[in-house]
């Protein structure tokens, strides 16, 4: 890993649903924590992640909204997962109320900043930190922005997911502009990928030829297995090794890991 950004911290983002935003934060985070210590901080009110990684709705306590709003420390949130180095900080049931609670707070846009930064060596016990954003570009995921040292942009293969990932990069570099002069995109992940579909192959080109190296070499494939895994509460490379999915988000892992070399 990079001195220069330990932990690295990831936001995953896409103000547009369903393009397998949650189901990549799970899985990366599962295939980082191989090799690496990961935090995962669950900063959707929906609570997927939390769930896709077993911790059920009824048995949270204090998660991402105490941490935002209530300052709660660091280290009194983090849950343990079914992955030895992955440590997560669930949606609290509170989660939702925090877009409205933010406005009217002080530093509102750094909250998530400044609870990283309040425990150096706790944060600094992780390679990676990946933020989980909502489908909005609200307070929750500006915050998740303005924390982050990259954004990772899950981008499923139809055509509407076009116009949505110009909004996306419009906001990261507002908010590189303004708030956070070191924010870069990490990159944009083709999600949901259907071989059988020429559109799929058609978006991919259409993305690749503007995007050009930003978009990762690993793509997603549609699997059914991906979509069963959260119902078990595990990821994919715990449900399924061997799928395709598990196989795909592996292949993605290594790419991210061989990126951060780059840079």
């Amino acid at each position: 890993m990079p001195d220069r950004a330990r932990p690295r911290v990831i936001a995953l983002a896409n103000q547009k649903g369903g393009v397998g935003k949650t189901t990549t934060a799970i899985n990366l985070a599962t295939v980082l924590a191989t090799d690496h210590k990961v935090l995962l901080l669950d900063l959707d009110p929906q609570g997927n992640a939390s769930t896709g990684l077993g911790v059920e709705r009824a048995g949270r306590g204090a998660g991402t909204y105490a941490l935002l709003v209530d300052g709660t420390p660091l280290v009194e949130l983090l849950v343990p997962t079914p992955v030895p180095n992955l440590r997560l900080v669930p949606a609290d049931s509170d989660l939702a109320g925090a877009e409205v609670e933010l406005v009217a707070m002080r530093d509102r846009e750094h909250r998530l900043r400044l609870a990283l930064a309040a425990d150096p060596p706790l944060a600094g016990s992780f390679d990676f930190i990946l933020l989980d954003c909502p489908p909005s570009l609200g307070l929750l995921t500006l915050n998740a922005l303005v924390a982050a040292h990259g954004v990772l942009v899950p981008l499923q293969t139809e055509f509407f997911a076009l116009e949505g990932v110009s909004q996306i990069t419009q906001t990261i570099e507002r908010v590189k502009r303004a708030l956070n002069p070191g924010l870069a995109l990490e990159g944009i992940l083709l999600t949901m990928y259907d071989r059988r579909n020429n559109l799929s192959e058609l978006v991919a080109q259409d993305v690749r030829g503007f995007f050009k190296d930003k978009v990762l070499d690993t793509v997603i494939p549609r699997n059914i297995r991906l979509t069963e895994a959260p119902s078990h509460g595990l990821p994919v490379s715990l449900y399924d090794a061997r799928s395709p999915g598990a196989q795909a988000y592996a292949a993605l892992g290594a790419e991210v890991l061989r990126r951060q070399k780059r840079t």
